[in-house]
């Protein structure tokens, strides 16, 4: 039998969690008439990386890979939006480093972890 993850206690999905939260606290300072755009893709985007790993967690290891990707293609798409809402001085330098260099560990924990499946 197939074995499934405990997505609470992969680090993988405790660190996209963290992030996702940190952009929400980040997304409360956001000008209003960004609510419904960019705002909203970037929550849309933070919230993907926790929630796909927990969504493959609970399949075979060759279809978890597929939800990993997802996660990992939203943190990419996540790193080009912060950087349009730094362009656009909805976040300075300081946060936008911060939130790279976690997005960054992310990916590397996340890619070592599904090299490591199969």
């Amino acid at each position: 039998m197939a074995t499934r993850h405990n997505y609470k206690k992969l680090k993988i999905w405790r660190l996209g969690l963290e992030i996702s939260n940190e952009i929400s606290d980040v997304l409360i300072e956001f000008p209003k008439h960004e609510r419904y755009d960019l705002a909203s893709q970037i929550s849309k985007c933070s919230v993907s990386m926790p929630s796909n790993i927990a969504e493959g967690s609970a399949r075979t290891d060759r279809s978890f890979k597929h939800f990993i990707d997802i996660s990992l293609g939203s943190s990419f798409e996540l790193g080009t939006q912060l950087l349009v809402a730094n362009h656009r001085k909805y976040i300075n330098d300081n946060q936008l480093i911060k939130l790279e260099d976690k997005i960054e560990e992310w990916q590397r924990m996340t890619m070592g972890f599904q090299n490591g499946l199969d």
